[in-house]
């Protein structure tokens, strides 16, 4: 055998490729970084606004009374609230150990209803993927849409519009405070060497808080003294209020709120508590609730038993001094119908005309 046997290889000899774990693992963590923080788009998902938004939903939704069931923690109800913030869907496979929520998914449907899916599954050491049977996984998703009802969209991307205004607003105040000349004066002097302008800068830094005197005694090329505006600076800085961008940026920011069920009034720097329990009450009622009795009826579709979501209790989105006062005057109310002998399905009859019957969910 020769030196270089050593060196080359056989042809009958099996090629093996190895790979370490560790690439599995960085593509599955940064695929997860990327669709948790940027989201769907990429865009309005990193604003300060969208992520408030996105945190009161998760949080209120790790609040919410769950009934019926123990496999909705309260760390996936969390992730739901995120998932749909995010995304406008998310995907828990059903286990004897809990919710497995998934990466990503693909799925096949039957008269436009999910019928089978292929998930990936997030692994420590790489991602793993598997096929499930629709009665199998819990999906849920909002604001779908008739042409493609097994799909769920996210808040601001029925928004488009704003999220990339309010993109296109901070991306162009952040390249400004980057770029801009923000308090650079410009400062005329007569014609100088270039030494001498050197120098008299450097006697500028480091002088802040100090009267600082330099004497012109220099003459214009005419032949002339030197003017009387030598000494007096122009600012450089950009003036960005003709470019409106506060008023921009408040529009942007309302819309975006709206889109997501939020009131406006809730970020502003002078709000009152009235309009704080009123802002919660908006937010639990018409956006949150909603959203909420959806997941109670996938869960009892797929978990086998009754099961019901109530954020409005936990989030206290209700008038309590109102709730308290039709308390006292319903008390009031049964204790006459009891002292005139009026029988109990009369009172039940005359509730109902004015639409007062037991809770429904």
């Amino acid at each position: 055998m020769g030196i270089l046997d050593l060196f080359r290889r056989r042809e009958t000899e099996p090629r093996t490729e190895t790979r370490a774990s560790a690439s599995g693992f960085t593509a599955e963590i940064m695929a997860a970084r990327e669709s948790y923080i940027s989201g769907r788009r990429g865009l309005a998902e990193l604003t300060a606004t969208a992520q408030t938004c996105i945190s009161l939903w998760s949080d209120a939704l790790s609040l919410a009374d769950v009934t019926g069931t123990d496999m909705l923690t309260r760390r996936d109800m969390a992730l739901v609230g995120r998932s749909l913030a995010l995304r406008g869907e998310a995907l828990f496979l059903i286990t004897d150990r809990g919710l497995v929520p998934a990466a990503d998914w693909d799925l096949s449907t039957r008269d436009g209803q999910p019928r089978a899916y292929r998930m990936s599954i997030s692994e420590a050491g790489g991602g793993r993927t598997m096929t499930a049977l629709a009665a199998e996984v819990l999906h849920l998703r909002i604001g779908c849409d008739p042409v493609a009802p097994w799909l769920g969209t996210a808040p601001l991307r029925r928004a488009t519009l704003t999220a990339s205004m309010l993109h296109a607003v901070e991306a162009a105040l952040g390249e400004t405070f980057e770029n801009a000349p923000i308090g650079t004066s410009v400062l005329p002097f007569p014609e100088t060497p270039g030494t001498d302008m050197e120098k008299l800068g450097r006697g500028f830094r480091g002088k802040r808080g100090r009267v600082l005197l330099r004497e012109s005694v220099q003459v214009t090329a005419a032949g002339g003294p030197a003017p009387a505006q030598d000494w007096r600076p122009s600012d450089m800085t950009p003036d960005l209020s003709r470019a409106m961008t506060r008023e921009t940026l408040a529009a942007a920011r309302d819309a975006i709120c709206g889109a997501f069920g939020v009131l406006p009034g809730l970020l502003y720097n002078a709000t009152t508590g009235p309009m704080v329990r009123e802002a919660q009450r908006h937010l639990a009622t018409w956006t949150l609730q909603p959203i909420a009795m959806q997941i109670a009826e996938e869960a009892t579709a797929k978990l086998g038993a009754e099961v019901t979501v109530d954020t409005l209790r936990p989030l206290q989105a209700y008038d309590a001094g109102g709730r308290a006062r039709s308390v006292s005057a319903v008390i009031g109310a049964l204790a006459t119908a009891k002292a005139a002998g009026i029988e109990p399905g009369e009172i039940e009859r005359v509730m109902s005309l004015v639409d007062w019957q037991a809770e429904r969910r």
